[in-house]
């Protein structure tokens, strides 16, 4: 049996485990060459990818907040990334959001240690899950191909739970499919607010992991720079 008083522990997936940022640009690295965006005024890689970065961030802020949906957020971060270069080609920009996510969840790259963390929590008999803000189709593929599926027992996300981390619904709903509680549960992720404030909101104690060295402004439970440093807590 576990050794600490958390039987269920609640990971985040994109930037905890998955490494989100290694996966995605080397994902639109292939739609740059698959789209020969060189020959329709795109000088490089760097540019373009600097400028989907920037439009991503604001469209996934404003998608977590429920002013846009799904759909425009996939294809409108490649259509306002293609019209920064006077590209002003929608058919382009609607199928290159279709290879994206074909694509990116083919990737395997994820935070060192994971697969090592995993294996050892499991052995210890904690009931591994996952709360993601991701989409299901795409979370799913994700976690297969990074050959994660086998240590977690529930996938928790945000369409499935008709909420979006840090709003309180999205974690009342994964206490009651995993039929765990508020004082045996702990939440681990990267993002202070989603995460973090979010599970320390109903109750749950946190552990946010620091992988980019930031100060926090938001206090957690424990604090971790990488992932090895769990075994310190379990």
């Amino acid at each position: 049996m576990p050794t600490t008083k958390y039987q269920h522990i609640f990971f985040d997936l994109d930037h905890t485990l998955w490494d989100f940022e290694t996966n995605a640009r080397n994902t639109l690295f292939d739609l740059f060459e698959l789209h020969h965006l060189n020959q329709k005024g795109i000088e490089s890689f760097p540019l373009f990818f600097e400028r989907y970065s920037y439009h991503n961030e604001r469209l996934w802020e404003r998608y977590t907040k429920g002013f846009i949906k799904q759909d425009e957020l996939r294809w409108k971060r490649m259509w306002l990334s293609l019209l920064d270069f006077k590209i002003a080609d929608e058919a382009l920009s609607r199928q290159m959001a279709i290879d994206f996510l074909e694509r990116l969840p083919l990737k395997k790259a994820v935070f060192p240690y994971t697969q090592e963390i995993l294996q050892y929590l499991t052995a210890k008999n904690y009931h591994l899950h996952l709360i993601t803000n991701g989409f299901e189709a795409v979370q799913q593929k994700k976690i297969h191909n990074a050959n994660l599926d086998s240590f977690f027992q529930k996938l928790i996300t945000s369409e499935t739970s008709n909420s979006l981390k840090p709003n309180k619904e999205i974690f009342l709903y994964a206490l009651q499919q995993t039929g765990a509680s508020v004082e045996n549960s702990i939440m681990i992720g990267d993002n202070l607010e989603a995460d973090i404030m979010g599970a320390a909101n109903v109750g749950i104690d946190t552990i946010f992991v620091n992988h980019i060295g930031i100060t926090p402004h938001i206090q957690a439970t424990y604090t971790v720079q990488h992932l090895k440093q769990l075994e310190d807590i379990f």
